[in-house]
């Protein structure tokens, strides 16, 4: 499952899967055009949480909440071997050393929501306050932790609200998260935890299914790549452009194949 925050304002990138991601550069905090103040890379309530949300199968939660203990313990045993010189630490190494016990407790109340709502996550900071016992700012460092690591895509939201005055007015709501496993995390679950890797027949076949895919994309004509590779209104155009790409390609060879054979008549 793949679920998280998305102050996305670069992340997953990601995810994503069809969420729509605001890249437009302001400042945060800025007020909006009405007057009322809505956080940069805010996107509308009810707009996108369809394709954000994502609902996690059975015992999922769990095993996430389980790969984020492992990484907590990891980065704590990473840390100590860099302190005394044991070792040096990769960026991503160096990233997992600043997982925190209240980052983990932050992740294990998502989790919970995530299970219980199927995978609509969008607690307040209240919420989360109230629900671990921790301040106001150690949640917010907390999430902050959770998505460079990449546990966790946050997205923004604002809503509108009825006000005096011409034209709608809006707010910031709460944010929306959805829950990851950071692939960098794998290696420090037990191997019961991971996923068994593909057989070796297994990645034979892909292997001969990808050249044959290759050699068949080869062998088509530049009108035939067009269709298949586009396909609409724009495929219809480079089909025609293909089209005239082929006839003047086999005008050439068939006036190469004539000058051969006259040439060896001549000869």
């Amino acid at each position: 499952m793949t679920m998280g925050i998305y102050a996305v304002g670069d992340t997953a990138q990601s995810v994503l899967s069809g969420v729509p991601v605001n890249t437009k550069k302001s400042r945060s905090g800025a007020k909006h055009r009405t007057g009322a103040p809505v956080r940069a890379g805010s996107l509308e309530a009810n707009t996108f949480e369809e394709t954000f949300f994502q609902v996690p199968s059975k015992g999922e939660p769990d095993r996430m909440l389980a790969t984020a203990r492992y990484a907590l313990d990891a980065g704590r045993k990473l840390l100590r071997e860099y302190k005394a010189g044991l070792r040096s630490l990769t960026a991503s190494e160096r990233l997992l050393t600043t997982l925190t016990a209240s980052a983990v407790r932050i992740y294990e109340e998502l989790t919970k929501l995530a299970r219980l709502c199927a995978g609509k996550v969008y607690p307040s900071y209240d919420h989360l306050v109230e629900a671990t016992g921790l301040g106001r700012s150690t949640v917010r460092r907390a999430l902050a932790v959770l998505e460079v690591i990449g546990f966790i895509i946050r997205q923004r939201r604002f809503k509108r609200v009825e006000a005096d005055g011409p034209g709608p007015r809006f707010k910031q709501t709460s944010n929306v998260y959805r829950i990851l496993t950071p692939k960098s995390v794998h290696r420090y679950t037990p191997r019961w935890m991971r996923s068994a890797p593909p057989p070796a027949d297994d990645d034979w076949r892909r292997s001969d299914e990808a050249e044959q895919v290759s050699a068949m994309v080869a062998s088509l004509s530049c009108k035939e790549f067009a269709k298949m590779s586009v396909g609409g209104v724009l495929g219809g155009v480079l089909a025609q452009l293909g089209a005239a790409m082929d006839n003047k390609e086999n005008r050439e060879r068939q006036a190469s194949a004539r000058a051969k054979v006259a040439l060896s008549c001549a000869s």
